[in-house]
């Protein structure tokens, strides 16, 4: 089993190859956006039929190679079924395949395919680039301008995974606001830090769109994104330090599956912001890759009762705010500790569902097994 990630490089270029980087992205952009407007005028979603509809315009429009062409109708295909609302693509970035991207590791440096030809330039490596590229023999890649000027290309690479081991012991992790993962082992990340970072974040923008001037626009174009990459360094650290913990107690990890929680929940006028910026997905997509790079086994269970479920008796509870009381037991702990113990029992209960994982005593009856 393999699993593939994306290192980034960044690119030494001269002056005189950033013009031709520029004019090849800028062509590729004018290719996407044609792309994008035959898809919706004919409602083309499919890659084929959208070649077959645009390539041979595409070609005499903006004078792209081949390859490039079709990876631009690729990558309309795939904005068009992933995202609900696509508007325009921007100059920024370059798909290449095996055809127009290659690597050479005697000298460490990458060749692509512009309107020109085949360029090739130096690659500025760190320690842990060089360990993820030693050896590999990489077949795509994407060339990115950022915004400072700079140039990048991210190299998608096959490593290795460590075989997943089948163990009953699993840490549940309770995702929320307030704290952004609780787990059953009592460690917790607070979230205080990232609503207040969020909230400020927030008034500043507001505060800048109020003036509209058009230096209070080239403000709000130096904040774009500074919001984003603070919320992404958060889920990267609890990430990695969730599948660090799990790796060296040898358990497994169980997170609630909450696809679809903004449209099965409703909240206060004043917490839709909050709610709706919560990245919880982001948090799994980065577990779910390092935990396959660690072999680790992660595991979905149903969300449902997690939070009000008594972990010590199974009994329905009462939970306010951070506090959870059982009437039948009488628990009083932390609502959040308490729903991950009810994920860590559901998620034993899917590693090893020969053993039942969670029963709950009825009043002059035995144990009864309750669904997990």
């Amino acid at each position: 089993m393999t699993q593939i990630i994306s290192v980034s490089c960044k690119l030494v270029v001269t002056p005189e190859y950033s013009q031709e980087i520029d004019e090849t992205l800028e062509r590729f952009a004018q290719g996407c956006n044609y792309a994008l407007k035959v898809a919706r005028r004919d409602n083309i979603r499919s890659a084929n039929p959208l070649q077959k509809a645009t390539y041979h315009d595409i070609r005499a429009m903006t004078g792209l190679k081949a390859n490039h062409t079709c990876q631009a109708v690729r990558r309309v295909s795939t904005a068009l079924k992933g995202q609900k609302q696509v508007h325009t693509f921007r100059p920024t970035s370059l798909s290449l395949d095996v055809r127009t991207f290659s690597l050479k590791q005697r000298d460490w440096t990458v060749g692509i395919t512009l309107l020109v030809g085949r360029r090739w330039f130096k690659l500025s490596l760190g320690s842990y680039q060089y360990g993820l590229l030693k050896g590999q023999e990489p077949t795509s890649a994407v060339l990115v301008k950022r915004k400072n000027g700079d140039y990048y290309i991210q190299i998608q690479v096959e490593i290795p995974t460590q075989p997943k081991g089948k163990t009953p012991k699993v840490i549940g992790v309770d995702l929320g606001r307030r704290d952004v993962a609780h787990t059953s082992t009592g460690k917790n990340w607070d979230g205080g830090v990232v609503q207040r970072t969020r909230a400020k974040y927030f008034r500043v923008r507001r505060s800048i769109q109020r003036r509209r001037t058009r230096a209070s626009r080239r403000l709000l174009r130096r904040l774009s994104g500074k919001e984003r990459r603070f919320q992404k360094n958060i889920n990267h650290t609890i990430s990695s330090q969730l599948v660090k913990l799990a790796k060296t107690l040898n358990h497994a990890l169980a997170l609630e599956d909450l696809t679809g929680i903004r449209q099965r929940t409703k909240v206060r006028r004043t917490q839709r912001r909050e709610h709706h910026g919560w990245a919880f997905y982001q948090l799994r997509q980065f577990l779910t890759y390092k935990c396959n790079i660690a072999g680790v086994p992660l595991f979905l269970v149903n969300p449902a009762y997690t939070s009000k479920t008594c972990s010590r008796c199974h009994h329905i509870g009462s939970r306010q705010s951070k506090d959870f009381k059982c009437g039948h037991c009488g628990l009083h702990v932390d609502a959040d500790w308490n729903g991950a113990v009810n994920i860590s029992t559901l998620g034993a209960t899917l590693a090893r569902p020969e053993i039942p994982g969670m029963s709950c005593l009825l009043q002059g009856q035995l144990p009864l097994v309750c669904a997990a």
